[in-house]
């Protein structure tokens, strides 16, 4: 079975990480020590996703992903693809809703500690920084519940139907 391109391989693995990291920090940033500033470090990774998704889908737009198993079924197939696009949505969303969030704070947002990142023009009482926090509330949830779903799915196909689909990212 054909594998995806190591630029797409690269990516889903750095990207996975970075979002599983950054997904622990943010549900458990109260109860982690204040000297590990957290939000600075969650608010970089975040942004870090952001541009590697773009380069994600970028690449993507010119390198056509490994077809799925013909015998797959359809409801299977049309699965994998609306899990997809819900994490290149999430992958999004996410960051971009931080990222507006943080713009309209007082505290500087910045990429690692290394330089300033530029804020949106808005500020607390704007409804989109409202429609940020609520998106940025609920969507990690709902990410996490998937992330989950497409690891058993992956380790599904590997371990049971042994078609190949979790070596394609390998």
């Amino acid at each position: 079975m054909a594998r995806y391109t190591s630029v797409a391989r690269l990516l889903h693995w750095i990207i996975a990480i970075l979002i599983l990291v950054n997904l622990w920090l943010g549900f458990a940033h109260d109860s982690l020590p204040r000297e590990w500033k957290v939000m600075p470090v969650h608010k970089s990774i975040g942004l870090t996703v952001l541009a590697l998704t773009i380069l994600r889908i970028v690449w993507r737009l010119g390198h056509k992903p490994p077809a799925l198993p013909a015998a797959m079924p359809g409801w299977e197939k049309l699965a994998a693809n609306l899990t997809h696009i819900a994490f290149y949505a999430f992958m999004l969303i996410v960051p971009l809703s931080g990222w507006i969030m943080s713009s309209a704070g007082e505290r500087p947002l910045n990429w690692f500690f290394l330089f300033d990142v530029p804020k949106f023009g808005v500020a607390k009482g704007d409804a989109i920084v409202g429609i940020s926090h609520e998106a940025h509330e609920l969507i990690p949830w709902l990410w996490s519940a998937l992330i989950i779903v497409h690891i058993l799915a992956a380790l599904r196909h590997h371990f049971m139907l042994k078609d190949g689909v979790l070596r394609r990212m390998l």
